[in-house]
């Protein structure tokens, strides 16, 4: 197998983009320089493209309102060489050569966050509201549960129906015929962006690839009878969600390759194998989100490459051109006029640029000191996400800014700790904090120089709710800050599934009162992570969830009057009683309370615990015995003497202590959730227990889980 070596070239800059801004239209010379069409959130579109190693625009609009997405069309079955974009609730058209021929006003009353052309047929959706439009009238509507993230229609050359998926918050994809829903297929994570297999959904137009918001990629068969998972990418190396995918045989091996882009900054490339599985071929990090990806040609006719955009609008290409030229001993180097005419180019712009900062430095700096002196404060866009991963059981928090980060300040009114992230070169220095008052962290991240992208990873602790605040300092003048506000909710470790195991056994707790579906919907999404907060249709309301920490499940079925919420762990069923009876007193409404506790899960919640509270307290055993025996190893040569058990933590010294390091509080978290369980069991039942906290703990620090068990069930 052919190793693929691309080297990057950047092309220019545009103003800061959103996801699938960007596409190269298709040229009618095999493998000739193709136009790149450009969209961002000024409102400008743009089209260039590369002659003699400089980008020559073809034609730019004029700044409107924010464009949210782009996207090729053209007569079914003929090349793609109109360019259409979604600005507010409009869908504009225009020719390759910068000519607007439609102006459609969908009347909308949200904006268009996702659309998709073919032929004549428009798909567009907002948050929540899908519609379908054949020569711009109006054909099919669908109102979706959870919100949209991205829209695709199978192929219609290849289908004979017309095949509309979303791809749905939810972990769902909704596969609609006409206005109604024909059938949900569940993904591992909510998917963000779709792609037909090949371009055209391969052989018979029915492959469907996604790529889900923890990273994960698939393929599934769309077809009339059900769906039909081919294969998965799983994400084991916890790589950025995935934000665009394309098609395009980068590898030149006759068989379309798989290009990926996630909002970690890395484009991958996959080959398939003789028996169509995916493959890894090649991986190179971008300093930012990658939001667009392309395969084509751009730059120099006959040479494949792959072009990206990311968030703050830099567009790049990694090509298969060689960009640097063997010299042997002896050889002259010799630079070309056009490199030579390039640099001169360069020198005289970054003069320009320079002189031009300076004048205008002088003048802000005249200015501020007259009488009439007004400071304004510049405007900065920020790309934020706060997601939950099912594999470590924390929240990941992603700060993105269209400029260099100066500092980030964090600060949370309820207790979290913060976990290392490898790639995060920032300096983390903490304050001391006044908990009396409700203030648990206070820590500064200090940037270097250049860092747009900045990743943190927090665990809570369930039960405690409040509020996570980010204030974001870039490096401009004057000073400015923004400010960021994500909610850890009272059960923020659970995750929402589709799946619950009907043999576990379960309590029960069942809310009755006067309240609407409405008022219950929003007291249970003020509880839970990953919910809509509009309203879903219908009379009543199932949602299943999952304990990332514990994988104790939850089941909440309410409807007007009434709620039922199930689980495996009294924890759960005990945060879920205290909050939900707040959230009803702050409205005044009264609420008839019951619960069913069934024994047996107290013993089913510990033995879900045990292998975790095991592997930390053998973990820091061995932490506690490795400065030890690394004395003891330079003291002694010959250590053959040692116990192979010792030796091996000798080895694996360095390795131990990082990932203790890495979650230093995680043995406390296991404490706590059992103490925490034990107070519960005995509070359903009217006793309090807390004056015997200090004997579990003596049983903990002896852990044995038979006498842990016989504990929880003699007091």
């Amino acid at each position: 197998m052919m190793e693929l070596n691309l080297q990057r070239v950047d092309y220019l800059q545009v103003g800061v983009t959103s996801p699938k801004s960007l596409r190269l239209l298709p040229e009618k010379k095999i493998k000739g320089p193709q136009r790149v069409a450009v969209a961002d959130q000024t409102g400008i579109l743009q089209s260039f493209q590369m002659k003699k190693g400089e980008s020559v625009p073809v034609f730019k609009t004029l700044p409107s309102s924010k464009i949210t997405r782009l996207e090729l069309g053209g007569p079914l079955g003929s090349p793609l060489e109109k360019i259409f974009i979604a600005t507010g609730p409009e869908v504009r058209g225009y020719t390759k050569k910068g000519k607007q021929f439609l102006g459609f006003d969908t009347n909308l009353t949200e904006s268009i966050k996702t659309m998709w052309v073919a032929g004549s047929h428009l798909f567009i959706s907002g948050n929540y509201i899908y519609n379908h439009y054949v020569d711009c009238k109006d054909q099919d509507y669908f109102l979706c549960s959870d919100m949209i993230n991205d829209i695709i229609c199978l192929d219609l050359t290849k289908v004979s129906d017309v095949t509309p998926i979303l791809a749905c918050q939810d972990r769902v994809l909704r596969v609609l015929n006409s206005s109604e829903l024909s059938y949900e297929v569940e993904v591992p994570g909510p998917p963000l962006c779709l792609s037909l297999f090949a371009g055209d959904g391969g052989d018979e137009g029915e492959e469907l690839l996604y790529g889900t918001a923890d990273g994960k990629v698939g393929l599934v068969q769309i077809s009339s009878l059900g769906p039909s998972h081919r294969w998965e990418i799983l994400n084991e190396k916890r790589y950025g969600g995935v934000l665009c995918i394309d098609n395009y045989d980068i590898t030149a091996d006759g068989v379309q390759d798989l290009l990926l882009g996630r909002d970690d900054g890395l484009i991958e490339v996959y080959g398939y194998d003789e028996a169509d599985e995916p493959i890894h071929r090649f991986s190179q990090t971008m300093s930012e989100s990658v939001g667009s990806i392309q395969g084509g040609v751009v730059k120099t006719a006959g040479y494949d490459e792959i072009v990206a955009c990311t968030y703050a609008g830099w567009i790049m290409g990694l090509t298969t051109e060689p960009q640097h030229k063997e010299v042997g001993p002896g050889d002259e180097v010799k630079v070309s006029e056009e490199t030579q005419a390039k640099i001169s180019n360069l020198r005289q712009e970054l003069e320009e640029l320079q002189r031009r900062v300076m004048t205008e430095r002088e003048k802000y700096q005249s200015s501020s000191h007259s009488n009439k002196a007004m400071s304004a404060i510049p405007h900065f866009n920020i790309n934020d996400k706060f997601s939950l991963n099912r594999d470590d059981a924390s929240y990941t928090l992603s700060i993105e800014v269209q400029m260099a980060i100066d500092n980030v300040l964090l600060q949370s009114d309820v207790p979290i700790d913060l976990l290392d992230v490898d790639k995060n070169s920032a300096v983390v220095s903490y304050s001391a904090c006044d908990t009396e008052n409700g203030n648990f962290l206070l820590a500064t991240y200090r940037c270097q120089a250049n860092t747009t992208r900045l990743e943190l990873k927090i665990r809570s602790i369930e039960g405690q709710y409040g509020m996570l605040q980010a204030y974001v300092t870039p490096r401009v003048q004057p000073k400015t800050c923004q400010v960021r506000q994500y909610l850890i909710k009272p059960l923020s470790l659970h995750q929402r599934t589709h799946v619950l195991d009907e043999k576990r056994p379960m309590n029960t707790l069942k809310l009755t009162g006067q309240f609407s579906l409405a008022e219950i919907h929003s007291w249970v999404c003020f509880c839970l992570p990953e919910l809509p907060e509009r309203t879903p249709s219908g009379d009543s309301v199932n949602f299943n969830f999952l304990s990332t920490f514990l994988d104790t499940q939850l089941e909440c079925t309410y409807r007007k009057g009434e709620g039922i919420f199930r689980s495996d762990n009294i924890s759960t069923i005990s945060i879920l009683k205290d909050v939900l009876t707040k959230e009803a007193t702050k409205r005044k409404i009264n609420l008839n309370i019951s619960y069913d506790l069934v024994e047996e899960t107290v013993p089913e919640t510990i033995k879900l615990i045990h292998p975790k509270l095991e592997y930390q307290l053998l973990l820091a055993k061995k932490v506690q015995l490795v400065e030890a025996l690394k004395e003891l190893q330079i003291h002694e040569q010959d250590l053959n003497f040692m116990s192979p058990e010792y030796r091996q933590i000798l080895e694996e010294s360095e390795k131990l202590q990082a990932e203790y390091k890495k979650q230093p509080c995680h043995l406390e978290r296991l404490y706590g959730m059992i103490t925490d369980l034990f107070i519960d069991k005995f509070k359903f039942k009217g006793t309090n227990v807390k004056t015997k906290v200090p004997q579990l703990l003596e049983v903990l620090d002896n852990y044995d889980l038979q006498s842990l068990i016989s504990f929880f069930e003699t007091v």
